[in-house]
């Protein structure tokens, strides 16, 4: 077997395999790399030892040798610090044929692995598909599996980027998750993050400059996208996301925060990315999608490349959200106060422009941001709508979701904008149901210091916000995690029952009604009332209308041209008459329709 390593900067290279170190040779066609064969099997252990580092007497135990795990390990038993061990991808045997699935009439759904069962393993998540399945999912998208510290954690700090985190089941449980989706007709998307790695376990620069302080992050130094030395840490990234789509069969990636990917070279990481893919998916004969979480609100991330866009296959659209989120709640902190003046009108724009700072002020930001979308050419499809997220209940102090606060019918209200909207619809684990367990921060570092360092770091923030101290879940208590467990038992229970038949028949009615699958952003219509809180959009001979108010609303939908002709109740969270020859329609309080013509 081939054992290979870039090491630029080293003087050695050995390789630490069953019990002694083999000197590596450098690779003459490629700068900075060394290779060596050597007689190895699945599951084999090994590593890399740098310019002699400890003593090389290879006792059989290891020695006061420094052993790295291989940047590019497939698989790490004993977590991040730990030696590497061999993969054998083709030992794996297959159960289902996969055609693929693209995103066009997607309806996505986050799912975290840790927290989706008591169990947290790929494995007991698999025994749950059935419920997506069944609730008309199309694609799960996994939030990362990289490993990271200890056992339980949202999985943003991870490293080792070719790898999968063993408390979950390491690579051969990923793959039975991902033969029992595709056995089910669900595709599987993963978050993969390349704008940084976790600060503990991260061992890549002793290797090479794969950060550089070119750029400074929110992490610190950046990912070295674009500094000397730059070319082998874009291949390294390359590599990895290809491996992901490849070796496990997932059907696309969901980019963690492009924006802070600092990178100056004429032709983008993401663009190298993008191309990549679009000829992986060639080669494989099934669609392949990458879809960016960008707060840019920038349409080129989803340009196509010929037209000079980034060639991205969708974008979250955090603006939606924030718009709609407002709406529900009333809530006027943070980035909510630009879209607390008028927050049904912002909704309405999101749902015709896409973006709702589209080159207009940001309060928040203290300047201008964004750009507008050409809703003439560009499909829905490629931007993701959702009114909740892990970001968006996580980083709330106590994890709170919106059915901590919200009544069953504003929740319905939810469901209907963002299930018959305009674009790729995505629900957050649990949300079909109005799950009352929390998705609070938790983390598992084993390092005490990182762990006092977090802990107090989140304290901190929040205590600038008036929260006290004993308020704020400790993220390093074991207790954090297990309250974000999802229940099991709720979706059979009241309220529960009837919010999850209601997001069913969402579902149904998008895969069955052409025009809420309609990528025609220029047609999509609307209707408000900022003070009566309803608002209406028409999409083809459908038009869907939200109640927000506590008190009956009555709502014109007739005349005008727009508005006239609503013959029938397609679908309702509680029951109503059509509108009547005066076009009025009266909708009880926190309450929603989708009306059909004729």
């Amino acid at each position: 077997m081939l054992f290979e390593v870039w090491a630029p900067d080293a003087g050695s290279v050995g390789l630490w395999l069953a019990g002694r170190l083999r000197a590596m040779e450098r690779d003459a066609a490629r700068a900075g790399w060394w290779t060596v064969e050597a007689p190895a099997a699945d599951g084999d252990r090994y590593g890399f030892v740098l310019d002699g580092d400890g003593d090389a007497s290879g006792d059989g135990g290891g020695g006061a040798v420094r052993v790295l795990p291989d940047p590019r390990s497939r698989r790490q038993p004993d977590g991040p610090d730990g030696e590497s061990a061999v993969v054998d991808h083709s030992l794996f045997e297959w159960r289902e044929g996969w055609p693929g699935r693209g995103l066009p009439g997607a309806v996505l759904y986050e799912l975290h692995i840790g927290t989706y069962t008591p169990e947290g393993t790929f494995d007991a998540a698999a025994e749950r598909l059935g419920h997506l399945a069944e609730l008309g999912i199309t694609h799960v998208s996994l939030m990362p599996v990289c490993p990271f510290p200890g056992t339980h954690g949202w999985g943003y700090e991870g490293v080792s980027l070719w790898a999968v985190h063993e408390p979950y089941g390491g690579p051969e449980g990923l793959k039975r998750f991902v033969d029992a989706a595709h056995g089910l007709g669900l595709a599987v998307v993963l978050d993969v993050v390349h704008n940084h790695l976790g600060p503990s376990g991260n061992h890549l620069p002793a290797f090479g400059p794969y950060f550089t302080e070119t750029h400074h992050t929110p992490w610190g130094a950046a990912v070295n996208l674009d500094a000397p030395g730059s070319d082998e840490v874009r291949a390294y990234l390359l590599g990895s996301a290809l491996a992901w789509l490849r070796d496990y069969r997932l059907d696309g990636l969901r980019l963690d925060a492009v924006h802070a990917l600092a990178d100056d070279r004429a032709l983008t990481f993401l663009e190298e990315l993008s191309a990549a893919t679009d000829a992986l998916a060639a080669e494989l004969g099934r669609p392949l999608s990458l879809i960016a979480e960008s707060d840019r609100c920038d349409p080129r991330t989803t340009t196509p490349r010929e037209a000079g866009g980034l060639g991205l296959h969708a974008q979250w659209n955090d603006d939606f959200h924030h718009a709609l989120h407002t709406a529900l709640t009333g809530e006027s902190q943070g980035y909510y106060a630009d879209f607390a003046a008028a927050p049904l009108a912002a909704v309405a724009k999101t749902v015709t422009r896409v973006f709702f700072h589209d080159g207009t002020y940001s309060g928040f930001r203290g300047r201008t941001h964004g750009r507008p979308v050409d809703v003439v050419s560009t499909p829905a499809h490629r931007f993701v709508g959702y009114a909740q997220t892990h970001d968006q209940i996580g980083n709330r102090a106590l994890g709170d979701r919106l059915s901590a606060t919200l009544s069953p019918g504003l929740l319905a209200c939810a469901a209907a904008l963002v299930l018959t909207g305009p674009f790729t619809p995505m629900l957050f684990m649990g949300e079909e149901w109005g799950a009352r367990t929390p998705w609070q921060f938790f983390t598992d570092h084993t390092d005490p210091a990182l762990a006092e360092a977090v802990r107090a770091g989140r304290r901190r923030e929040f205590a600038a916000h008036g929260w006290a101290t004993d308020e704020v879940p400790d993220p390093q208590d074991p207790a954090t995690r297990n309250r974000s467990c999802l229940d099991w038992d709720e979706p059979a229970e009241e309220p529960h029952a009837r919010l999850h038949a209601w997001y069913r028949e969402l579902i149904t009615l998008r895969r069955a009604l052409p025009d809420l699958s309609d990528p025609d952003l220029a047609a999509v219509r609307t209707a408000h009332d900022e003070r009566a809180r309803w608002l209406a959009y028409r999409r083809g001979d459908l038009r869907v209308v939200v109640n927000l108010a506590g008190e009956p609303a009555t709502i014109p939908l007739g005349g005008g041209r727009r508005w006239s002709g609503a013959g029938r109740v397609v679908a309702a969270w509680d029951p109503v008459a059509a509108p009547g020859p005066d076009g009025l329609l009266h909708l009880p309080p926190e309450s929603c329709v989708v009306l059909a013509d004729g």
